[in-house]
């Protein structure tokens, strides 16, 4: 008895607030240390382990590209929504995070090894969009007011990266990481709703 309310108090909404912060944040942390890392070393780490489309190598690489980045400033447009989308998911608890970066990552990875073009393709953009495409679909899925509002709310607020899914987009975006990312959020969203 004394070890289920033990669990109940570290399951609030406070206590996942708490630790998504901590999650997210320490995530966001380990992409910094890999970015100077990568610095370091003259960003050799994205010839080694980003992406190439249609290889055999590439296959593992889908799992460490979104680690990397060109630069510093790719990073950075990457930091703020990352930190605010990997949030708000995990406000959901561990399992729904776990599952809707997973999802994400490998729905990214799978895009680009497909259908991604000659350039090795690195960061956690994929990531982002990914996440994002489940703040703004699961809320229909579940049929829950609450998430819809808050997907209307994020659309108004962050509704213009949807176009980096496109192909019109500039050469040096990986639109088909970002596509399939969100495909990915989507995924996620409907393996975990209610409904189902």
């Amino acid at each position: 008895m004394l070890e289920a309310s033990k669990a109940e108090r570290r399951d609030t909404p406070a206590a996942r607030a708490r630790l998504g912060l901590l999650v997210v944040g320490s995530f966001v942390l380990l992409l910094y240390a890999i970015e100077i890392v990568n610095s370091l070393t003259m960003h050799s780490l994205n010839a080694t382990f980003g992406l190439r489309p249609r290889s055999a190598d590439g296959l593992l690489d889908i799992l460490t590209f979104p680690l990397l980045h060109a630069n510093l400033a790719h990073l950075l447009s990457n930091t703020l929504p990352l930190i605010i989308f990997g949030f708000l998911v995990f406000l959901s608890g561990v399992r729904v995070f776990a599952t809707a970066l997973a999802s994400s990552w490998l729905g990214s990875g799978a895009a680009v090894w497909l259908i991604g073009g000659f350039n090795i393709t690195v960061g956690a953009s994929g990531l982002v969009f990914g996440l994002f495409a489940f703040l703004l679909v699961r809320g229909f899925f579940n049929r829950h007011w609450g998430q819809i509002l808050l997907s209307l709310v994020l659309f108004l607020a962050y509704g213009g990266i949807l176009f980096g899914m496109l192909p019109i987009v500039a050469g040096y975006v990986s639109w088909q990481a970002h596509l399939g990312g969100a495909a990915g959020g989507v995924v996620a969203a409907l393996l975990l709703s209610r409904r189902r």
